[in-house]
């Protein structure tokens, strides 16, 4: 049982503090690396829960890798996003306010899944060039991103 599964059956669908990692990952040509989701079809950033004893940068490299493949070099900060804006309840009735650390990448090795268990899909995109369908939830993030503000950014 992960830690998720295990605070959960502790504490039911109340609310919890969760923190999330993910990252911008970059290839030569300065294209943007998404997702898409299995959970709703949309595409976004690879990223995800993070695991009792980990490190946010671990989490970040363990999920990308997990989603995509990929197995991400060095990280550097790119934002905290948390409060208010940040609560959310899933699907099953489990209820988060979620803290969500996200990280730029340019360096990564491996060989990009087209598909698994949690991606429809996988794919680097030009910033001009991002699908219309992107996840509602990281819409924020890569208007962040593409609007180019001081990083990092703390929300």
């Amino acid at each position: 049982m992960g830690y998720i599964e295990h605070l959960r059956s502790l504490v039911g669908r109340e609310k919890v503090i969760m923190v999330v990692a993910g990252a911008f990952i970059f290839d030569k040509e300065n294209r943007l690396l998404l997702q898409r989701r299995t959970d709703n079809k949309s595409w976004g950033l690879p990223g995800g829960f993070i695991e009792l004893g980990e490190t946010v940068q671990e989490a970040a490299k363990r999920e990308v890798f997990e989603e995509t493949g990929l197995r991400l070099g060095k990280l550097d900060l790119f934002g905290i996003y948390s409060g208010p804006d940040y609560d959310k309840t899933f699907p099953n009735g489990d209820q988060v306010s979620m803290v969500q650390l996200l990280f730029t990448c340019n360096e990564y090795e491996g060989e990009l899944v087209n598909h698994n268990a949690e991606s429809l899909n996988n794919g680097f995109f030009p910033l001009n060039q991002l699908p219309e369908d992107l996840f509602s939830d990281h819409q924020k993030f890569l208007h962040d991103l593409i609007s180019s503000k001081e990083q990092p950014i703390l929300e």
